[in-house]
């Protein structure tokens, strides 16, 4: 329960829709007692088993309450019986169908309140995760499986919804139920309650007995089935790798086992829900057998109690047995629901490595010049960058080249602060990176990576995504600019054209403008571009090239590239080999030197 506990302070607010549930609760657990005891009236009008009580009862003291009450019931129905039977009749049926239709009504409401309550809790619960996927660091995904993390959203959290429901039937309605209904049981026979009360605590305990290990059987079938939803993400996504390297039968082998292993862990799971049901039932069968035995003697034997008020009796205890039932099966889906609660609060409670420090600031504009100062930074225990010193002074387009692995990449994610250096410091005009606040840092970077990352939305959606204030004149700008227009015009509706699921209805050529257009279209002081044309065929390349010279003009930018012939221009050339920096210099400056950046020249030239 420590995981759901935490998952309660979201219904703070929507308490007053708790509050209205248990109110309702309140009256239909006491119409639910009240129910039932007026079959007594019925029945005794039907067995004619009435005393005869004609003259009118008066009320003396509250300890004779009960002796008045039932006195008062038998002149009314006497003198009703001495006017007309049938009217009697009619009259105590009508009070039995009013009863329980408070009953159901007072049900029902207690259901419409809660109805808000599971819900609202769903979407916060909901939106909570979004709002901490978006602000966790990039390492935090590097880390767990996507297909997990769209479980623990979707599945996770509609169990907790569920267990919702539980709860406040295990706190509040089906105790009150019992409750209400052992106070009318106690009315009637305080022996035979007291028979009940023994062998209720008795079969509640083999009953607990069933649930001791469902946590752990629906926390497996949770696992399992983020699992399988990472397996179903990169199968569709990997569909031309999978298809070209005959690696379908070794897709469908793993799913296979994965979702064998989910049947196995549901099957288990729901054995043991199941037989919460049944084993209830037949101990509260038990107990309504060994209250027929002891209160059949009470009846035809000691007469210590009429026999319509004994079946009245009996009705009260099995209705003390659905409760109970219910009870049973809360506590499973309250477990089941604690499992999947220890999964959301792993992501909620997921430490952000990159907050935001109290005294961070805003920093509006970039003015002189970016420092990488003795910067070193590992992949857990993998050295990437062991000691790099860089200076890119503003306006400046400086070029990364080097084999793969020699962290290019990893210099613009650690600038964009993607992830914290290790020790050393990155500073912008002096200031630390950590010292100035994430947004106000990202607001003035562009990114155009080498996998054109666009969204399953508009064209025009994809391109005002770092400024939705852009009009349509500035979008078309831009996307001139990047030579994205003419063909953005050429499709069926234009800048509302819809571009699919990564933008596949777009070749890379295309895919690769529409995100350099955005970067135009965003303005920014900083641009990192990381391969953008090394995926690209030589027509795409040179329509991409134009487009990044056009955005590279007056902007510090940092290139990384594999093509050399993309950043000839540069400013700086600086050379990396295993993390370090091995040469700096103009590319006429680098070919004159006939080092490591000659050497990577003339191999490109071959």
């Amino acid at each position: 329960m420590k995981y759901f506990k935490k998952i309660l302070k979201y219904a703070i607010p929507y308490k007053s829709f708790a509050f209205l549930n248990i109110f309702f609760n309140i009256l239909y657990a006491l119409f639910s007692a009240l129910s039932m005891i007026a079959f007594i009236p019925l029945l005794e009008v039907l067995f004619q088993s009435t005393k005869k009580i004609v003259i009118k009862p008066k009320y003396s003291e509250i300890s004779s309450l009960k002796t008045y009450l039932e006195e008062w019931l038998s002149f009314q129905i006497n003198h009703q019986l001495n006017e007309d039977i049938g009217v009697t009749l009619i009259y105590v049926v009508s009070i039995v169908i009013a009863l329980f239709l408070f009953k159901n009504l007072f049900n029902y409401l207690a259901l419409f309140f809660i109805t808000y309550l599971r819900n609202g809790v769903l979407k916060d619960i909901r939106n909570a995760i979004f709002d901490k996927i978006i602000n966790l660091p990039v390492t935090f995904f590097t880390e767990k499986k996507k297909g997990d993390i769209m479980a623990r959203m979707s599945t996770d959290v509609l169990e907790v919804q569920i267990s919702f429901l539980s709860i406040l039937e295990l706190l509040i309605r089906e105790p009150l139920t019992i409750i209400f209904t052992l106070i009318a049981m106690f009315t009637i026979s305080f022996k035979l309650t007291l028979f009940v009360i023994i062998f209720i605590p008795i079969s509640g305990f083999f009953i607990s007995l069933i649930g001791k290990k469902l946590r752990r059987d629906s926390d497996l079938v949770q696992k399992e089935q983020g699992n399988f939803l990472s397996l179903i993400d990169e199968t569709i996504n990997g569909q031309k790798i999978i298809k070209t390297f005959g690696a379908g039968n070794s897709f469908i082998h793993k799913f296979q086992n994965s979702t064998e292993k989910f049947f196995n862990y549901s099957n288990r799971l729901l054995h043991r829900t199941n037989l919460a049901a049944p084993t209830s039932e037949f101990f509260g069968i038990t107990v309504i057998g060994f209250l027929l035995w002891y209160g059949g003697q009470m009846v035809l034997i000691d007469q210590e109690i009429k026999g319509s008020t004994f079946l009245v009796f009996i009705g009260l205890a099995y209705n003390i047995l659905t409760p109970a039932k219910a009870i049973s099966k809360s506590i499973f889906s309250i477990r089941k629901g604690d499992a999947a609660a220890a999964r959301i609060i792993e992501i909620l409670e997921a430490e952000n490595t990159l907050k935001d420090k109290k005294d961070a600031i805003d920093k509006i504009s970039f003015k002189s010049k970016i420092e990488f100062k003795n910067v070193s930074f590992s992949y857990e225990n993998q050295v990437v960058i062991p000691n790099l010193n860089l200076t890119i002074k503003k306006g400046e387009t400086v070029a990364l080249v080097g084999q793969s692995g020699s962290g290019k990449t990893t210099i613009a994610n650690l600038l964009a602060r993607f992830y914290d250096v290790n020790t050393g410091s990155i500073s912008l005009d002096g200031i630390a990176l950590p010292k100035m606040k994430k947004k106000s840092l990202h607001d003035m970077i562009g990114i155009v990576t080498q996998d054109s990352i666009l969204f399953n939305d508009s064209i025009i959606n994809n391109l005002i995504i770092g400024k939705k204030s852009a009009t349509k004149e500035e979008v078309i700008k831009a996307a001139k600019a990047a030579n994205a227009h003419h063909f953005i015009i050429a499709m069926e509706k234009g800048y509302d054209s819809h571009i699919g699921e990564s933008g596949n209805k777009l070749s890379g050529g295309q895919k690769q403008r529409i995100s350099i257009a955005r970067a135009i279209l965003k303005n920014p002081q900083i641009l990192i571009l990381d391969e953008a044309t090394s995926s690209l065929d030589t027509e795409s390349e040179k329509l991409v090239q134009e487009a990044l010279e056009y955005i590279m003009l007056g902007r510090t930018a940092v290139v990384i590239a594999h093509r050399l012939s993309t950043i000839q221009k540069a400013d700086l050339i600086v050379v990396m080999k295993n993390g370090k920096i091995i040469e700096t210099g103009s590319h006429t400056q680098l070919l004159s030197k006939k080092e490591e950046y000659y050497n990577l020249v003339q191999l490109q030239q071959i």
